[in-house]
């Protein structure tokens, strides 16, 4: 099976033509348990998630903050592998048909083999990756392989990326790129910043076609719509995380991240009206 980043790609053209941005919802693989991490994506996208995100869970994660720290934590703990992650995408997108991501460092990608990796990705019907600590200028091999396999290569920038960065970003990246709102690690906040809006205007001042897509700091309806309102697409982890580690038993997790998908769905899809 060839990856879906035409999937993806269409995904996202599809948000676009109903003049909304696209809803992309995070959530670790294996947590709380691996099953139960299968079972909260489902929950999402029919919330009203369009894309989810596949947390590859790390021991010394650089960009993600607390809640997700002890997502990882527990999943890593109940003994989460790569094999565990591409099933998670496997069944998630084959029970949905909707574009699924991984979003990993890269040191796990490393050590298990560019070309197995990229090669298992694209046979679960993964659409990509997601890589936050690769630098463009050293990712090459990663680039050949994914091609090969069909699958997105999404990059990461910031407010503090130089306009030339930006424009050698976004002409290595493709599927999207993933605009961090702020400087500093993911988790909710009050405000997503000023600073998103003008990183999103830079980026597209390279003249790429690719979407770019706001995250860090969003964590309720209000804030998608804020976002919504200038970004091809709203980013939500932490907030989803968090849902499901508040919750009193997975049942009561399940419901919950359900529950925010709908309200975020239900800001991004009325922000420019």
């Amino acid at each position: 099976m060839s990856g879906t980043i035409q999937l993806l790609r269409d995904t996202l053209a599809a948000a676009k033509a109903e003049d909304r941005a696209a809803l992309i919802a995070y959530l670790p693989a294996g947590f709380p348990t691996v099953d139960g991490g299968i079972a909260a994506i489902k929950e999402v996208f029919d919330g009203g998630a369009d894309v989810v995100e596949v947390g590859l869970p790390h021991s010394d994660p650089v960009l993600d903050g607390p809640v997700i720290q002890t997502a990882d934590d527990i999943a890593l703990r109940g003994g989460v592998r790569i094999a565990d992650v591409m099933r998670t995408v496997r069944e998630a997108h084959a029970a949905t048909g909707k574009p699924v991501l991984v979003m990993t460092y890269w040191n796990p990608i490393d050590r298990y083999g560019v070309e197995r990796f990229t090669a298992e990705l694209a046979e679960a019907g993964g659409a990509g990756c997601i890589l936050p600590d690769l630098p463009v200028q050293e990712s090459a091999l990663w680039r050949e392989h994914a091609e090969k396999h069909g699958l997105a290569t999404v990059f990461v920038v910031a407010p503090s990326s130089k306009d030339a960065r930006l424009a050698e970003i976004t002409g290595a990246g493709s599927g999207f790129v993933y605009a961090a709102s702020l400087m500093g690690v993911t988790g909710t906040r009050e405000s997503v910043g000023a600073q998103a809006q003008d990183l999103v205007e830079r980026t597209r001042a390279t003249r790429s076609d690719l979407p770019v897509c706001v995250g860090l700091g969003v964590s309720n309806a209000a804030q998608a719509a804020e976002v919504a309102g200038f970004a091809d697409g709203v980013i939500v982890g932490s907030a989803f995380v968090k849902r499901m580690l508040d919750a009193p038993d997975e049942a009561a997790g399940l419901r919950a991240v359900r529950e925010l998908a709908g309200e975020l769905a239900a800001g991004v899809r009325g922000a420019r009206r």
